[in-house]
């Protein structure tokens, strides 16, 4: 069984997709860019013409207002991995991360200020409730407090990966692993069973070859990516719900592997919220996962594999292209 790749730029990252029948190659890397599409005119909120920035633009928001089945199903994942994860993952930090400046594309925002970002800035801040609590999905009524804006970014990428895989498999009869900045989902047979993957957020980080088997997925999240500065201050995008401030960087990134690439992120995310917490919240949970601390040490749970217990690449080694 051999494999074929394509490449290509999407969403200020990459989009990586392995298919191990090349002859399907080219319909599979259309259905993938339809998918991402879709979900770009569903979601975005750095389009105008985005089902959500227009109903989140309309007067009165906060009355129930009916939504596609695709920005549905988006709001329903996103809910689902706040659950999950009590709240470290909120889909409701947009005017959050608006008021820190990220209010366009991370491509066009200010680069980074040199330094690192500050220890802790939520010190001495009282906490806030809880704004998912007050969304509301009842079908395809969606309703929104008007103080409240929504941002999807922390699940829809991974929701995309988990149905561009799944539907490749099924239509086009062949093995697929799909990435979308680092979000990695797989479906049908693999080559060997499984697929191998770098796992390395940036080039100063420590690198591991993992085999991730045949139908699961993979998701990293990052203190170190999506950084800008605002007004000569450093920001990242990973939020403290209780805050809506960029979270201490305890964690350079944390890796996940899970059944679905909306729970691998969902974790992944929450584990960089959770800080110091994370390693037993991540043991307590049975998750796979790797941390690499601001030292670049590591700290793994569950039966994520040891270091040294690496596999060699192969033809069809997949890097993680980290968003």
């Amino acid at each position: 069984m051999c494999a074929a790749t394509a490449d290509w730029n999407l969403w200020s990252t990459s989009a990586h997709l392995v298919v191990t029948k090349p002859s399907v190659l080219a319909r599979a890397e259309r259905m993938t860019r339809e998918l991402t599409e879709a979900v770009d005119l569903a979601c975005s909120r750095f389009r105008d013409d985005s089902e959500l920035s227009i109903l989140q633009s309309a007067p009165r928001f906060g009355a129930p207002a009916p939504v596609s089945p695709v920005l549905a199903d988006l709001i329903r994942a996103a809910l689902w991995a706040a659950a999950l994860t009590d709240g470290a993952v909120d889909p409701t930090l947009g005017n959050d991360l608006l008021a820190l400046g990220y209010d366009r594309d991370i491509a066009r925002l200010d680069p980074p200020a040199d330094g690192d970002l500050p220890v802790d800035i939520t010190v001495g801040l009282e906490r806030r409730s809880p704004g998912r609590r007050r969304v509301l999905l009842d079908g395809d009524r969606l309703t929104v407090p008007d103080d409240l804006r929504l941002d999807l970014g922390a699940t829809a990428k991974a929701v995309a990966a988990d149905r561009i895989a799944e539907r490749i498999a099924d239509e086009l009869g062949c093995g697929v692993l799909i990435s979308l900045g680092g979000d990695i989902a797989t479906a049908g047979p693999a080559i060997d069973a499984h697929w191998e993957i770098l796992v390395q957020d940036t080039q100063a980080d420590p690198a591991q070859q993992v085999a991730l088997p045949s139908g699961l997925a993979m998701a990293t999240s990052s203190t170190r990516k999506r950084r800008w500065s605002q007004s000569g201050l450093p920001r990242h995008h990973i939020l403290d719900p209780r805050f809506g401030l960029p979270v201490e960087p305890v964690w350079r990134s944390a890796t996940v592997a899970a059944a679905s690439c909306l729970r691998a992120n969902a974790l992944s995310t929450a584990a960089i919220v959770r800080g110091t917490d994370a390693p037993a919240w991540l043991a307590s949970a049975g998750a796979d996962a790797r941390l690499v601390d601001r030292d670049g040490r590591v700290v793994t749970t569950g039966n994520w594999p040891a270091e040294e217990a690496q596999h060699s690449a192969a033809q069809h080694a997949a890097a993680v292209g980290h968003e």
